[in-house]
């Protein structure tokens, strides 16, 4: 089989359409179309079903998509080793981690290591999903959790710790609450209830007042952490947030000292096969020096 075919091929299949494979490929659709069709004709067999809202892998175009995909993955590791092998850190860095932590506290940092290694070309890939790094969708990640995929290398990095927050706006309008049970006459925002959270327990505040037996006024549920904190910055409400989102440079004022949220470690997160990558490596000691300078 030719592999620039092949290499259609699983544009295609992970695009859904001959469109958007076009689009990551710099192709016209008729050109992707005419090599799709002839890849189909020289294996005698149908890899797509064409209906008007894209494509879907037939049973015989998944299969070839799945070796694709691990063909895509050794090549990509080749590609990492080869790069490591001579010179300083150089080349691709694909890092994931939650859309909140990215945001809030990764970011504003990613300067100073572009700075450090001009050679190394840093993407961030901030979601709330957890990203298979077997697979290499990303390189290294920044768990608030530990991870549940077989095979990865992990280095904790700190404790996070979580409390009441308050704009002092809203406060201004709504009055300080004393206690726990005074929630009832105040907005909270909370983590959606139908959307995967970054941490366990992370409505623990909604649920202590519902514990005891208090009903918020209202609830606002919010599908990240980070729209969270944005929320409760324009005073929408009161929420329970980790200290990191408010230690930066933030207007928001602890409430309710006598209330104390779990606490969770973080992790730096990699595939066994890149131990030795001076990429990974050096972005690991940049991580652990700018924690080092960070109050948790």
């Amino acid at each position: 089989m030719n592999w620039d075919k092949l290499r259609i091929f699983h544009a295609v299949a992970e695009a859904g359409s001959f469109t958007h494979a076009g689009e990551t490929l710099n192709l016209s659709q008729s050109a992707i179309s005419r090599q799709i069709s002839s890849l189909e004709h020289e294996l005698g067999m149908t890899l797509f079903h064409r209906h008007a809202r894209g494509l879907l892998r037939t049973e015989q175009g998944e299969l070839l998509y799945t070796t694709t995909k691990d063909v895509r993955h050794k090549l990509a590791i080749a590609e990492t080793v080869l790069m490591d092998s001579t010179g300083g850190p150089r080349g691709p860095l694909k890092v994931t981690t939650t859309v909140a932590f990215g945001s809030i506290w990764l970011t504003p940092r990613v300067k100073e290591f572009i700075d450090l290694y001009p050679e190394i070309t840093l993407t961030l890939l901030l979601t709330d999903e957890e990203i298979n790094l077997g697979m290499r969708e990303a390189d290294v990640a920044i768990r608030l959790n530990p991870p549940t995929q077989p095979d990865l290398v992990q280095r904790r990095l700190m404790t996070l710790h979580n409390h009441v927050y308050a704009a002092p706006e809203y406060l201004k309008a709504h009055t300080m609450p004393q206690s726990i049970g005074d929630l009832g006459s105040h907005n909270l925002v909370v983590y959606g209830e139908n959307f995967h959270p970054p941490t366990a327990h992370v409505n623990w505040l909604l649920d202590a007042a519902i514990e005891t037996g208090v009903k918020p006024k209202n609830l606002l549920m919010v599908n990240n952490i980070y729209g969270i904190y944005r929320a409760v910055q324009s005073g929408v409400g009161i929420a329970a947030l980790p200290d990191y989102t408010v230690r930066q440079v933030s207007n928001l004022v602890r409430i309710l000292p006598e209330i104390t949220g779990p606490s969770f470690d973080s992790y730096f997160v990699y595939s066994e096969e890149l131990r030795h990558s001076k990429r990974v490596n050096v972005f690991r000691d940049f991580l652990l020096r700018k924690i080092s300078e960070t109050d948790f």
